[in-house]
C-alpha cells in the first residue's frame, strides 16, 4: 500500500502544480491552453513515476536473476516505454479513427505478441511461473483501448498474473529474497497502473481536443525501435506473416469496413459459371482460355490438420516431460522421488500413473486425462484443461485449479486435509470416501455473493453455486 499511497501523493502535487499555474494566468484567452498542458502532464507525469518508481524497482531486480526472466523483463520494459510514446501522443492529438489507432499501438503490441510467444517457447524454462506472471499481466497495458471504465480492466490482469506470482512467492520464500521483491514488484506495478489511470484516464484515455491530426505522428511511430525476435526452438513451424499491427489490429480493420468489406473480392467469369454453362458440371477442367480470363487465384485450405508433433516421455535432469501423447493408456513414472517434477503438457485421452513420492505435478493444456499419483510433496496443479479425472493415492497438500472446464478429484482418507485452489475454472467437484468404501461427490462452486459487512467485504457461495 505504501507504493499506491506514494502515486496518490505525486499526483496530488501535480494536480496543485497546475492549480498553481493556472492562478497565475493573467489572461482569459490562455486559460484553454493551460487546461490542455495541465492535462498533458498529469497523464505522462503519473506515468513517469510508475516508470522511475517500482517498475524500475521491478526492472533491476528482474535483470538480476538473470536467464530467461531478464530476457523477458526486456520485453516488458519495451512495451512500458511504447505505452508512454503513446500517451505522449495523446497529449498532443486528437482521437484518431480506429486504423490510424491501431498503426500508434503497433509498437506496444508489438512486445506484448514478442513476450507471449516467448513465454509460450520457454515451458520447459526453470523460470516458466515467473514468465506466465508476465505474459498474464502485461495485457494492461490495453487499457488505453477500454472504456467506460478501464482500471478494472488492469485488475483482471494483476489477478490473472498473481495465480503464478503467488506460486514465485511460495516457490521462493526464505530462500531467494530477490525471487519474492520481483514477484511483488510486478504486481505493485500493476496496482500502480490502476490506480494511475483512476486518477487521469478514469472513463477511458484522454485525448487532446485541441490537438493536431493523430495521423501526423503515424511517421514516428513506424519508426520507433521495434522488438528483437524471441528465441524459438529449432523445430517448431513458421507463424504465417500478420498483417501490420498484429492479428487484433487486422480484425478490427476488417470490421470496420462495414458493407465494404466485400469489395476485395474477385467477380466470376460468367464462362466460369456452373450453373450458366451445364457442360462444366460434368467436367473439372477448366480450359486455359477461361483460365486466362479470369485468373483466379488458388484455393486456401481452410480446416487443415495442425501439425502433429512427435510424443515425449523423458526425464530431462529433475522434470519428467510428458508431451503430445495421444491415446496411450499405459504411461507410467517408476520410482519418482522428492527432488522430481512432472510437466504434462498437451496430452488428449491418456492414463498416467505415478509411482511413489514427487515434488510436484503440472498438467498443461490437456483433455480427457487420468492421472493416479501416490503423493505429491508440493502441488498438484491444472492449468487449461478440459475433462481430467485424478485420484490421490496417500496426501498432496494443494491442488490448483486454473482456466479449466472439467475436473474431477478422488481424495484419500489421508488426504482430506488438502486446500484446493481454484481461478476462472467450471464444473469441479471432489470425492471424499465413505466408511464403506465408496465415495461421496461434492461439487464446488462457481458462483459468489459479496457483500459490505463492517466497512470489508465479505464473500461467500450463492445458494445456488454447486
Amino acid at each position: 500500500m505504501s507504493n499506491l499511497e506514494s502515486l496518490i501523493e505525486r499526483l496530488e502535487k501535480v494536480a496543485l502544480r497546475l492549480e498553481s499555474a493556472g492562478a497565475t494566468s493573467g489572461t482569459a484567452t490562455s486559460a484553454a491552453p493551460a487546461a490542455s498542458a495541465g492535462g498533458a502532464n498529469a497523464s505522462l507525469d503519473g506515468f513517469d513515476a510508475i516508470l522511475n518508481g517500482v517498475f524500475q524497482e521491478f526492472v533491476t531486480l528482474g535483470k538480476g536473476i538473470g536467464g530467461d526472466v531478464a530476457k523477458a523483463v526486456a520485453m516488458v520494459e519495451g512495451a512500458f516505454n511504447a505505452q508512454r510514446a503513446f500517451l505522449e501522443i495523446a497529449t498532443k492529438a486528437k482521437k484518431p479513427e480506429m486504423d490510424v489507432l491501431q498503426k500508434l499501438l503497433a509498437p506496444t503490441s508489438a512486445f506484448l505478441s514478442e513476450l507471449q510467444s516467448f513465454r509460450d517457447a520457454s515451458r520447459r524454462s526453470e523460470h516458466f511461473n515467473q514468465l506466465s506472471a508476465l505474459s498474464e499481466g502485461i495485457p494492461a497495458l490495453g487499457w488505453v483501448g477500454v472504456a467506460p471504465k478501464p482500471a478494472p480492466f488492469v485488475k483482471e490482469m494483476k489477478d490473472a498474473a498473481m495465480f503464478y506470482t503467488n506460486k514465485v512467492l511460495k516457490d521462493f520464500k526464505g530462500t531467494d529474497d530477490n525471487q519474492v521483491a520481483w514477484a511483488k514488484s510486478w504486481t505493485s506495478t500493476l496496482d500502480e497502473l490502476q490506480q494511475f489511470i483512476k486518477q487521469v484516464h478514469t472513463t477511458g484515455l484522454v485525448w487532446n481536443a485541441n490537438g493536431s491530426d493523430a495521423s501526423t505522428f503515424a511517421g514516428e511511430v513506424a519508426a520507433a525501435p521495434k522488438p528483437a525476435v524471441a528465441p524459438k526452438p529449432a523445430a517448431a513451424p513458421k507463424p504465417a506473416a500478420a498483417p501490420t499491427g498484429g492479428a487484433p489490429a487486422g480484425l478490427f480493420a476488417a470490421l470496420n469496413q462495414g458493407g465494404a468489406i466485400t469489395s476485395g473480392l474477385k467477380k466470376v467469369d460468367k464462362s466460369l459459371m456452373t450453373h450458366k454453362n451445364p457442360e462444366l458440371r460434368a467436367s473439372s477442367v477448366v480450359t486455359a482460355d477461361a483460365t486466362k480470363k479470369a485468373a483466379p487465384a488458388p484455393a486456401k485450405k481452410f480446416g487443415a490438420a495442425a501439425v502433429q508433433k512427435d510424443p515425449v516421455f523423458e526425464l530431462q535432469g529433475k522434470k519428467w516431460i510428458i508431451e503430445y501423447q495421444k491415446g496411450n493408456q499405459n504411461i507410467v513414472i517408476d520410482d519418482a522421488n522428492m527432488k522430481q517434477t512432472a510437466y504434462i503438457y498437451k496430452c488428449e485421452n491418456c492414463t498416467i500413473q505415478v509411482k511413489g513420492k514427487i515434488n510436484s505435478i503440472t498438467l498443461d493444456s490437456c483433455k480427457k486425462v487420468g492421472i493416479a499419483f501416490d503423493k505429491a510433496l508440493a502441488t498438484f496443479e491444472v492449468v487449461n484443461c478440459q475433462g481430467i479425472q485424478a485420484q490421490v493415492m496417500e496426501e498432496v497438500p494443494t491442488v490448483c485449479i486454473d482456466k479449466t472446464d472439467g475436473f474431477q478429484v478422488y481424495l484419500s482418507a489421508s488426504s482430506l486435509h488438502t486446500e484446493i485452489v481454484s481461478a476462472k475454472s467450471s464444473e469441479m467437484n471432489v470425492l471424499i470416501p465413505t466408511a464403506d468404501g465408496d465415495f461421496t461427490e461434492l461439487p464446488m462452486p462457481e458462483q459468489y455473493k459479496t457483500v459490505v459487512k463492517d466497512g470489508a467485504l465479505v464473500t461467500e457461495p450463492t445458494d445456488i453455486a454447486g
